[in-house]
């Protein structure tokens, strides 16, 4: 088999196509293991389908099923472009629902599902946090700084909401955000769905504008904004490497 691996915003990723759709559980946890494996966030699987340029299949890097990845959203674009699977505007279908993206050059901008706020006052650990959907869910706590994240805190609320844990502060027009995910069970350079939470959470909050940079732990820069009742993502893509394994796959 050949994958491609790709990096987006400080999330990487294992990606291929195939024809057949079939669970992947078992390969993503073997692909994404940093140790005995390539190494990623998450697995994206790529299959035809009929009325979309393609369908995508998400793994995170314990080998759960996850509905939506912003960055994965990226990533997964430029790999279909590349490959031929789609021209540079694309629509594709995700557990979340149907995603719009256009590729230009490295920079890749997605257009995720309309988001969708479950609790907005929710209070643990001195902080207000929201929850909400934008195609997985997300709590988001809007603090002074993101000097320091706690990381135990953040696991404890992972299992009690089964969500992502999120702190954010805007800083000089710009925000800043630190992600704790489901699936990888330890903070990540970056988070696109939760990068959007955030935005969409200081927007309502007249914290921010409908549009601005976010910059998540990895350092780089990625482009939010709001367009209609959706959010959108730009930043750049890379594809580091291919490899070939000597795996059999359908």
């Amino acid at each position: 088999m050949t994958i491609a691996k790709y990096s987006a915003n400080g999330n990487d990723f294992v990606i291929f196509h195939t024809f057949v759709k079939k669970e992947q559980n078992t390969l993503a946890k073997e692909l994404c293991h940093r140790q005995n494996g390539v190494g990623a966030d998450g697995l994206i699987v790529l299959v035809p389908h009929e009325k979309y340029d393609f369908e995508w299949q998400f793994y995170n890097a314990d080998g759960s099923d996850a509905a939506m990845c912003g960055n994965g959203s990226r990533a997964a674009a430029h790999y279909a472009y590349k490959h031929g699977l789609a021209s540079k505007s694309m629509r594709f279908l995700t557990g979340a629902g149907v995603i719009e993206a256009e590729v230009d050059g490295e920079i890749v901008t997605s257009e995720l599902t309309p988001p969708k706020i479950i609790n907005q006052d929710i209070e643990e650990f001195g902080k207000k946090w929201w929850l909400i959907d934008t195609g997985v869910p997300h709590l988001v706590g809007l603090v002074d700084t993101v000097d320091t994240f706690d990381l135990q805190e953040a696991r404890e609320l992972r299992y009690k909401f089964n969500a992502n844990v999120n702190i954010a502060a805007v800083k000089e027009n710009t925000l800043y955000v630190r992600t704790y995910e489901r699936g990888v069970e330890d903070e990540t350079l970056a988070c696109g769905t939760g990068m959007a939470a955030c935005f969409y959470r200081a927007n309502l909050e007249e914290k921010a504008g409908e549009s601005m940079v976010v910059i998540p732990t990895s350092g780089e820069k990625l482009e939010l904004a709001k367009k209609g009742n959706t959010l959108t993502l730009k930043g750049e893509v890379r594809h580091t490497f291919d490899a070939i394994m000597e795996r059999e796959i359908d």
